[in-house]
């Protein structure tokens, strides 16, 4: 699923292409991609509102591409394997594209999703569909301070709580388990065991983690499953230390990379670089931080 770097990265890749396109046509091909509006004819109710509706700006919150008209929001969760796609509007139209956006250019916003996972939310605020959403973990305004008040109120594993929406907006798998192995954290522990040095580390590792990500214009896996809008693949799996790793050696200690599931949710981790008792351990080196 794309996460918080990849989904900044296609939002800024849709600024160029779409600040100040009108929309002068929508299909949607698949009804349930729609959230909002509802109903049997929730996809003529979504052209009837859009025609003619001016993009202003693109953005993101949490998990959601943002789209800002100069009447409501247009709001995109990509969820497992959505995909949004600037094209020419006479190019062929793949199977898997579930709803089409008709630009004042000649150019067409495809959103495209193989698993039909994804929504599309149309509304006045756009707190309505985020207002669940924890803070931004980059957000010039969430300082440490407010970081360890948001610690104090938790008691769970330290992963199911990196990926709890509520608590930050926008991590998944890949960047809890990337964040825990940069503060040498096990996924395990529990939030109210961490010292005051601990907590401070996990907030410089989420944020260090989240902007090199973003840097490098996201993580594409093996499936091939994220690309930007322009279809351009990130590069970050390049530096991943231990997701997806399992047996392979820690870039900081070379003792395998584990797995284990906690929530549901697969978390790798090196045993050694992230003790589950808390114990003492050397900082990582510049190779552990790649």
């Amino acid at each position: 699923m794309p996460e918080l770097p990849e989904v900044e990265t296609v939002a800024r890749s849709l600024k160029e292409p779409l600040e100040g396109r009108t929309i002068v046509d929508v299909a949607v091909r698949w009804p349930r991609t729609l959230a909002l509006p509802k109903g049997r004819d929730a996809g003529d109710k979504l052209r009837q509102q859009l025609l003619g509706r001016r993009v202003v700006s693109v953005r993101r919150r949490g998990k959601y591409v943002v789209i800002a008209l100069d009447k409501d929001f247009l709001l995109i969760h990509l969820k497992m394997s959505g995909r949004l796609q600037i094209v020419p509007r006479h190019e062929p139209v793949d199977k898997h594209v579930q709803a089409l956006f008709d630009l004042d250019d000649g150019r067409q916003l495809r959103f495209h999703d193989v698993r039909k996972f994804g929504r599309i939310y149309l509304v006045d605020r756009v707190e309505s569909v985020t207002t669940v959403l924890g803070p931004e973990p980059l957000d010039g305004e969430l300082g440490l301070a407010d970081f360890r008040g948001l610690l104090a109120r938790r008691s769970g594993r330290l992963k199911s709580l990196l990926l709890n929406q509520s608590f930050l907006a926008g991590l998944g798998n890949i960047y809890a388990d990337e964040s825990l192995f940069r503060a040498r954290l096990h996924p395990l522990r529990r939030a109210d065991s961490l010292s005051g040095e601990e907590q401070e580390r996990l907030y410089r590792a989420v944020r260090a983690v989240l902007e090199e990500a973003i840097a490098d214009q996201g993580t594409t896996l093996s499936d091939g499953g994220y690309a930007d809008a322009a279809g351009q693949a990130g590069r970050h799996q390049e530096r991943l230390a231990v997701y997806h790793r399992t047996g392979k050696p820690c870039p900081q200690c070379q003792t395998p990379v584990e797995r284990l599931i906690v929530g549901g949710r697969s978390s790798h981790f090196c045993p050694t670089c992230q003790p589950e008792d808390g114990r003492p351990c050397l900082p990582l080196t510049a190779t552990g931080q790649s």
